[in-house]
């Protein structure tokens, strides 16, 4: 029985890393149509959600179902509904990189320029996600709290960008309705470094059992 259960608690970790990985791609994917305005790219982005939703949906079940027919110790029920906090997260990280991609699409109707503050903040972002997965995959503690540190400098950057798109606005320099979307993207980058956070958050507690509040 052990046995069985220990074959499907692998598997359950091979299809959460399987996810982590067309979640980068999906990230990568958005950021490359973003600055290359890249619309077919960015088009191919948004259609591979479905898959990402597809293996939440997946996962979800097994995690369920886990939990009903085993009946897991302590560690092996933290592990288990840790990954199904994390699925949550990852499954909206990419979301957000179809979102950004769909507004990709819509301003590539007219020339945009690409700040490199938001480059910046994407290339961070995209950081703190793979760093939040490769913590999972290698059950790191310490990386993960890396990556919760990190979340400050995501912060910092959404706070300069938010102060240079106002005075993209004072100086007419772009219309009002590019600057708002541009803001957007950055705030869609804010909130997968949030996700990220908390994934390492869960990969904490899956490890030691101690979640943010606890200490």
């Amino acid at each position: 029985m052990r046995v069985h259960f220990t074959q499907q608690l692998d598997e359950l970790n091979k299809l959460l890393i399987e996810m982590g990985a067309l979640t980068e791609e999906a990230i990568d994917n958005a950021i490359k149509a973003l600055n290359d305005h890249d619309v077919d790219l960015a088009k191919k982005t948004i259609k591979g959600d479905g898959q990402i939703n597809h293996y939440s949906r997946v996962i979800e079940s097994k995690c369920l179902d886990l939990v009903l027919q085993q009946q897991p110790v302590a560690s092996d029920f933290r592990f288990i509904s840790s990954a199904l906090k994390m699925v949550y997260d990852i499954e909206r990280i990419g979301d957000m990189a179809a979102d950004i991609s769909e507004i990709v699409v819509y301003i590539s109707k007219k020339k945009y320029t690409v700040s490199n503050q938001i480059k910046q903040m994407a290339a961070e972002t995209k950081k703190m996600v793979h760093d939040s997965i490769d913590a999972y995959v290698n059950k790191d503690v310490e990386a993960a709290r890396a990556v919760i540190a990190y979340d400050d400098i995501v912060d910092d950057l959404l706070l300069d960008i938010k102060k240079e798109l106002t005075k993209e606005i004072k100086k007419e320099t772009e219309g009002v309705s590019q600057v708002l979307d541009k803001l957007m993207i950055a705030k869609y980058f804010e909130r997968i470094g949030d996700h990220a956070v908390n994934i390492g958050e869960w990969v904490e507690y899956a490890v030691t059992g101690i979640y943010k509040g606890d200490y």
